[in-house]
C-alpha cells in the first residue's frame, strides 16, 4: 500500500515515513501541497496523510485542490494534524466533500494510532 505524507515538517516528515515503512507500507514525502500534486502525477498513493498547517495552501485547500482531479475524487485522506479538530466547525464537509476518512491531533496520536488507522481503511485480508 502507497501512503502520501504531505508533511511540512522535514523532522516529523521523516520520524513519520521511517516508522510507516517499518510497518509495512510504501511511503512517499511531500512538504507542500503543490510537491504533492506533482507526486500523486507520477504515483497515484492508496491513500493521503495531510498536516493541515502548511505554508503555501492551508490543508482544506490542498483537499479540495486534490478533489478537483476525477482520478483523485475516491483516495481516502487521514488528516494527522497539529492543528486542533474544533477548529473545523464543518467536520462533514470534510468527510463528505473532501473525503477525510479520520482526524487525529498529533498531540494525542500515537504513530502506533496512526498505522493502525491506515489499516482500518485497508484491511489485510488472509488466505
Amino acid at each position: 500500500m502507497h501512503i502520501l505524507l504531505l508533511e511540512p515538517d522535514r523532522i516529523m516528515s521523516n520520524v513519520c515515513a521511517q516508522f510507516l515503512t517499518s510497518q509495512g507500507f510504501l511511503t512517499s514525502q511531500a512538504s507542500s501541497a503543490q510537491s504533492a500534486i506533482h507526486q500523486m502525477d507520477n504515483k497515484k498513493p492508496d491513500i493521503v496523510v495531510v498536516e493541515m498547517d502548511l505554508k503555501d495552501h492551508n490543508g482544506v485547500e490542498f483537499l479540495y485542490e486534490m478533489r478537483s482531479y476525477r482520478e483523485w475524487f475516491r483516495v481516502p485522506v487521514i488528516i494527522y494534524s497539529f492543528v486542533p479538530p474544533a477548529e473545523f466547525r464543518e467536520m462533514n464537509v470534510l468527510r463528505d466533500n473532501l473525503g477525510v476518512v479520520g482526524y487525529l491531533y498529533k498531540p494525542v496520536t500515537s504513530l502506533h494510532l496512526l498505522a493502525k488507522s491506515i489499516r482500518h481503511q485497508f484491511p489485510v485480508v488472509k488466505v
